[in-house]
């Protein structure tokens, strides 16, 4: 049975499967955090929200590629991961924070492509730092 649990593809599928079902966890979360429903707002065309979302998702995923690079078991890929993803989280309260003359979700939600984009790139920016960091 060890022998199955070290075989690379096996241990590519667990990776893979805990990806999934922490990035729908997190996106749930992320879902919470915003004033706004992602996935009804895509639906209705607002690329702002789909630039952002996407953005959340290339970061946690890319936190996640840097966790499955740097740690030998699934419970510590997944400790950090879960660890990259808070500070993923604070970063977009230091971001609508460091904006106060307009309200970062509010702009989203109205389709504000312009804030769209820099929420995409903060996620994606801060999630390679924080990869570097785990």
């Amino acid at each position: 049975m060890d022998q199955f649990w070290e075989n690379d593809f096996v241990v590519t599928a667990g990776y893979y499967s805990v990806v999934i079902l922490c990035t729908i966890v997190f996106l749930a979360l992320f879902e919470l955090v915003t004033r706004y429903r992602n996935w009804e707002e895509i639906k209705k065309g607002n690329l702002s929200v789909a630039m952002a979302t996407g953005g959340k998702i290339f970061g946690v995923a890319n936190i996640f590629r840097h966790s499955i690079a740097q740690h030998d078991s699934l419970l510590n890929m997944i400790s950090w991961g879960v660890f990259g993803f808070i500070l993923l989280i604070i970063g977009y309260f230091i971001f609508e924070f460091m904006t106060p003359k307009f309200n970062i979700d509010k702009e989203i939600r109205e389709d504000n492509r312009a804030v769209g984009l820099i929420s995409l790139i903060i996620s994606v920016g801060l999630s390679y730092v924080i990869g570097a960091g785990i």
